[in-house]
């Protein structure tokens, strides 16, 4: 029961700092990209790098490295690569440690299952050796020991396993809305690199 409680407030912490870093992290994409897309095409790309800097974030560092490029007159390769370059840095700060919450879910379950085989040795051990009166109470209380040891386990597992899916969930998307705007940024500064103001 130690060793899940144990595991139960790892969990509970990282599925706290996942939150609150994911939150801190996200940025409203559809205003951020209609601000920035215009000043682009307006041409004032320093506003734009303003703007990035104004909310730090992975979406707003990716664009902001292609915005620096583009304000330097550097080749569409070129901008694309400080993009992806930007990308690999900052995809590790969304993701995080969210991975241990899968192994906190199977550690629990498995741990869970180790309470209650340990409970009905202890069970059957003692009834072997307790006198006839006593025997039902010991094994009962050995069966409740491991089968609290399994429901303990389990809640922590589903838990954890419901919260790593909500979290992985919530990270591809991040990842999906990054690429697809530094893609579009980069078709946008393209088109309209003859309007970038020095």
């Amino acid at each position: 029961m130690y060793i899940i409680a144990i595991f139960a407030i790892l969990t509970v912490i990282l599925v706290i700092e996942r939150m609150m870093k994911l939150n801190s992290l996200l940025v409203n994409k559809r205003d951020f990209t209609d601000s920035i897309f215009r000043m682009v095409v307006n041409g004032d790309i320093r506003q734009a790098i303003s703007h990035c800097d104004s909310r730090p974030s992975p979406l707003t560092n990716t664009v902001k490295a292609g915005l620096v490029q583009a304000l330097n007159k550097r080749p569409d390769e070129e901008i694309q690569v400080a993009m992806d370059a930007s990308v690999l840095r900052e995809m590790p700060k969304i993701e995080g440690m969210t991975s241990f919450l899968a192994v906190f879910g199977n550690v629990a379950v498995l741990a869970g299952l180790l309470g209650t085989i340990m409970g009905m040795i202890g069970s059957f051990r003692a009834v072997s050796e307790a006198d006839n009166a006593t025997k039902a109470q010991l094994l009962s209380q050995g069966i409740s020991h491991a089968l609290n040891c399994t429901a303990f386990g389990l809640l922590v597992a589903i838990v954890a396993i419901v919260s790593y899916g909500v979290f992985q969930h919530q990270i591809q998307k991040t990842e999906n809305e990054v690429v697809e705007t530094s893609m579009s940024l980069l078709n946008l500064v393209v088109a309209n690199r003859d309007k970038i103001k020095d």
